[in-house]
């Protein structure tokens, strides 16, 4: 394989042909460097700079206190790491919400100061002045609908949205809103799979799901809760592909009975 062929970038237009052939989207959360470079040369799609950072690498509760400037730490790692995915970074909340003169110069240092692809917003209707001049200025949005978590204390939960007809009418009219705004793909979270398959029916750009049923164009986890990493987190959509808490558990106890035995490290071990 030439050098060219193994860093041929996946970009937004990618996402944009593979929905067109059919071909599913996969995604991924991702906050560091090492973590990234083994999703990206497993063959992810697209990488998450999730600000779901806030939850499984700093341990709140929710993702309301990560700030613009962990993100930034957490996407230049990602970046760093990985050389042939889409990186996408999750504008945290706070940094968009409020102006529009806010959401473009948070953006803006997103992009400047990570080296990532595009950006993720939470919202419809709401924040689309502000999807309006990021996307003018050139920068690439993913959009997000259904359950935001940044909304959680509006919401009250974390059960599935849009079950009711007003809301399911509303985050419909959002999808074609954004996607009318410019933007490149929309991740639904936890809706009905059959709106969730109306929705993405009625879009030319993919759709990205989670907990969103298996009609969507493609599908994201946080990686720490596919990889078992997390174990206090066991949705019904979760699928779990690996138990690293036990692995990592089991592989800690042995180093530490091996120091306190003696038996690390070995005269093959020693210089």
């Amino acid at each position: 394989m030439s050098a060219s062929a193994e860093v041929k970038r996946i970009t937004t237009a990618t996402l944009q042909k593979m929905k067109a052939k059919g071909q599913k989207i996969s995604m991924l959360t991702a906050y560091d460097f090492s973590f990234a470079r083994i999703i990206d040369e497993a063959g992810i799609d697209v990488i998450l700079v999730g600000d779901s950072a806030s939850n499984v690498m700093a341990g709140h509760e929710t993702t309301l206190p990560i700030t613009l400037d962990h993100m930034i730490y957490h996407a230049q790692s990602v970046v760093r790491g990985a050389k042939r995915c889409l990186i996408v970074v999750d504008m945290p909340f706070g940094s968009y919400q409020s102006n529009g003169d806010i959401a473009l110069a948070s953006a803006i240092r997103v992009m400047k100061e990570t080296g990532a692809h595009a950006i993720k917003m939470e919202g419809g209707e709401e924040i689309i002045d502000s999807v309006r001049r990021i996307i003018s200025a050139g920068i690439p949005i993913m959009a997000h609908l259904g359950l935001t978590p940044q909304s959680i204390y509006k919401f009250g939960s974390y059960n599935v949205r849009a079950k009711e007809e007003d809301e399911a009418a509303k985050l419909k009219s959002d999808a074609l809103l954004l996607q009318d705004a410019g933007c490149f793909a929309v991740v639904l979270e936890k809706i009905p799979a059959t709106l969730a398959q109306e929705v993405s029916a009625s879009l030319h750009v993919p759709t990205i799901g989670i907990g969103a049923g298996a009609h969507c164009d493609g599908q994201v986890l946080v990686m720490h809760d596919m990889l078992g990493i997390n174990t206090e987190f066991r949705p019904r959509f979760l699928r779990q592909y690996l138990n690293m808490h036990e692995q990592v558990t089991g592989a800690v106890k042995q180093y530490i009975d091996d120091v306190k035995g003696g038996t690390f490290p070995t005269e093959a071990e020693s210089y």
